[in-house]
């Protein structure tokens, strides 16, 4: 059987010609950046390239460019280091309700090493407003941490507007730029951004390469130790393979994006008006316009999300619910409670996301399935 996929926020298959132009750096030009003889210079090279194109395609200088195992790296990189960095002003950090764990959990052990962290709300679309966050500010505020949008419900978040606050107060604003990076516009400049983690696999790279943007000016500690590659902000041989594959994914979304963001938008809003004409008891989650183009989440009244998953696979369609599963137990998901969704229809979550090899075939057969695969389900 043949899959569909529609967990593009999960991760992305890899172009082909990303994985083409990759190739060589495994088995013909595979030395060391930091190795001084031609091999070494060569890749030292590829790398530089790769800098610069992601530099150019988010709107950064190339030494402001760190790369990184991917965005959960980054976002530790960011919290940490600030962290570290300013300890000796203050020791509490503003994030969302609404983060990825990436950003909760480095938070979450912060708390435990004496910081205090204030986790705003979000309203009952996911997003996080601006005055909520002004007003969370403290004289001992090192750091604020808003994603630029929801990689569960697709909430894209008023970030210009918190940068402001940000920078009114001279406090470090970190953006989680994961889900767009690749998929909308995203420049540092323009966003206010002072650190930005973004991760290639989103966007059709490969696995297991990101990276951390940091404002020239930005006081931030070292992560890795143990070398002075990426400017001594980050040791660790640096991955060759995966900055080239970074940087070709970059370019192929910069002469790609517009046009499907067009055709995913269409696709999603299909999605969101015909899925409630089709099934009762269904709730759209997140914002209806202020919204990723690939993004469509949906909770069905009593049905049991991980059922539905196994339903839908059983059917060819791969698709996630974003709820977590901890020590074995479903657990429903934060981000849905923290907009406010009761039990039943938290854990009755459908997430569909889409991207460059989505097809409006894929939408039909989703259509034709999902209806009976919910009510036969339904508890």
């Amino acid at each position: 059987m043949k899959h569909i996929y529609f967990d593009y926020a999960a991760t992305s298959p890899t172009d082909p010609d990303v994985v083409k132009v990759m190739e060589p750096y495994f088995y013909e030009k595979y030395g060391n950046a930091s190795s001084p003889h031609a091999l070494g210079r060569e890749a030292q090279n590829a790398l530089e390239q790769a800098r610069e194109v992601l530099a150019g395609f988010i709107g950064a200088k190339p030494e402001e460019i760190v790369f990184t195992s991917g965005a959960t790296e980054a976002n530790n990189q960011a919290i940490f280091g600030v962290a570290r960095a300013n300890a000796n002003k203050g020791r509490h950090l503003v994030i969302s309700a609404v983060e990825h764990h990436s950003v909760h959990e480095p938070a979450d052990f912060l708390e435990t090493q004496g910081f205090k962290v204030t986790y705003v709300p979000a309203d009952e679309n996911g997003v996080i407003h601006p005055q909520v966050v002004a007003d969370a500010i403290t004289n001992e505020t090192i750091l604020i941490a808003i994603m630029h949008a929801s990689n569960e419900i697709g909430t894209i978040q008023p970030v210009v507007k918190i940068a402001e606050i940000a920078k009114g107060k001279n406090i470090p604003f970190l953006v989680d730029a994961v889900q767009t990076v690749g998929h909308i516009p995203v420049n540092v400049k323009e966003l206010g951004a002072d650190l930005l983690s973004l991760s290639a696999h989103k966007f059709y790279g490969p696995k297991g390469i990101g990276a951390l943007y940091i404002r020239k000016g930005t006081k931030l500690g070292s992560y890795l130790l143990g070398g002075d590659q990426e400017r001594g902000r980050r040791a660790s041989t640096q991955n060759i393979p995966g900055a080239v594959g970074l940087a070709k994914a970059v370019a192929l979304c910069q002469e790609n994006m517009i046009e499907e963001m067009k055709t995913q938008q269409t696709y999603r809003d299909r999605l969101l008006a015909e899925i409630p004409q089709k099934i009762s008891g269904v709730k759209i989650n997140g914002h209806l316009h202020q919204r990723l183009p690939n993004n469509a989440h949906f909770s069905f009244q009593g049905v049991e999300g991980e059922s539905l998953l196994m339903n839908l696979d059983m059917n060819g369609i791969c698709a996630s619910m974003g709820s977590a599963c901890t020590s074995g137990a479903m657990e429903a998901s934060r981000v849905l409670k923290a907009i406010g969704l009761e039990d039943d229809l938290a854990y009755g979550a459908l997430r569909i996301t889409l991207g460059r090899w989505s097809t409006e075939e894929h939408i039909e057969r989703l259509l034709e399935v999902l209806p009976s695969a919910v009510e036969g389900l339904r508890l």
